[in-house]
């Protein structure tokens, strides 16, 4: 699978939402048992079943509210001891869910750019959800695990005083300890620009 998970370049998730579920295990045949009693358990879309760097297991679900819930639970018990981490949203930010698509909007102008690193993919979309839905912002970059051992980022656009309080808000609903880095340009160069339009 290319996109968010992969590479930079190619197709993104099928995300319907409106709610999103996540199981990390650090065992890769744990982690297909856990896929396996995750839609077996409640009516949710598997989005996303596959090992990342640095050889852990993911597992993506949407569907929902309840029915995500309902997913999770299973997910969890199912994980036992292999947990990493897991990450339960319930409605998600639709540039969010774009984001995870690879639908890419455009660049509103004279943008200021935030990026956002994360130790975990659960953080970085707990963080992301937390920042598109606190300020007027554009989420142009959404990078997961694959490539990168594990850790995940984002790049936001917009007016600046929106992209630092979007950048607050991903930092205060994150646990502690999770934050790798946040960063704001505040008046990007155009070669920038144009190279995360290429991504």
């Amino acid at each position: 699978m290319q996109g968010p998970f992969f590479h930079r370049q190619g197709e993104g998730a099928t995300v319907d939402g409106p709610a999103l579920g996540l199981v990390e295990t650090s065992s890769i045949a744990r982690g297909l048992v856990v896929a396996d009693a995750m839609v077996k358990k409640a009516p949710v879309e598997l989005v996303l079943a596959r090992t990342v760097s640095p050889g852990k297991h993911l597992v993506l679900v949407s569907g929902a509210v309840a029915d995500v819930d309902e997913a999770i639970k299973a997910g969890i018990e199912a994980a036992a001891h292999t947990l990493v981490d897991r990450l339960q949203l319930a409605q998600v930010a639709a540039e969010l869910l774009d984001a995870l698509r690879r639908i890419t909007p455009p660049l509103p102008a004279g943008t200021a750019l935030g990026i956002f690193e994360t130790f975990s993919v659960a953080s970085s979309l707990l963080a992301a959800d937390a920042a598109c839905k606190a300020a007027r912002v554009t989420l142009i970059e959404l990078r997961l695990a694959d490539g990168l051992g594990g850790k995940a980022y984002f790049v936001l656009a917009g007016d600046q005083a929106d992209v630092e309080a979007a950048l607050y808000a991903a930092e205060t609903a994150i646990p502690t300890g999770l934050l790798l880095a946040r960063e704001l340009i505040a008046r990007p160069h155009d070669d920038l620009l144009a190279a995360l339009r290429k991504t």
